[in-house]
């Protein structure tokens, strides 16, 4: 047999974002605890180290992770990089916005990039909220996997 395993690319896209790391409702009302939601979704999926979650914080406090268009993508330091098991990322969707030190937030997605992977994470997500549509699309999923489909470019 020749050509790519689909098992083998529905493996690695559930590996990057099980839709148990989706949640479409967040409970955080503040920029510390939407971060420790997020970490403790890489952290629930095996992805990550739960001092992984403490370094998001450590780099919260040095860099804003606020990108602009109501997302943040919280992610540890470079030196927690040994805290990484595997490349994954988190969602969570707060439809009642929250306050990232001053600016709202509705999109929270956490990184966890082994080597050089959070690159493509940060490409992909970026191409996906540089799109009116795409956010929309994003804002109106109803369920894990509809939101895992948007967010990995499957919908």
């Amino acid at each position: 047999m020749s050509g790519a395993d689909p098992q083998t690319a529905a493996s690695r896209a559930h590996d990057l974002l099980d839709t148990t790391s989706v949640v479409l409702n967040g409970q955080a009302t503040s920029r510390q605890a939407a971060i420790t939601e997020a970490g403790q979704l890489l952290v629930q999926a095996g992805a990550v180290e739960p001092a992984y979650v403490d370094a998001m914080h450590e780099r919260e406090q040095s860099v804003s992770t606020h990108m602009g268009n109501l997302l943040a993508i919280p992610h540890g330091t470079s030196v927690a990089k040994s805290n990484i098991r595997r490349t994954a990322i988190s969602y969570v969707h707060y439809p009642k916005l929250i306050d990232w030190d001053g600016k709202p937030t509705e999109f929270v997605i956490g990184i966890a990039g082994a080597g050089d992977d959070h690159l493509k994470l940060l490409s992909r997500i970026a191409e996906l909220f540089t799109s009116s549509d795409g956010v929309e699309r994003l804002r109106a999923s109803a369920t894990p996997t509809h939101a895992r489909a948007t967010l990995l470019g499957d919908a």
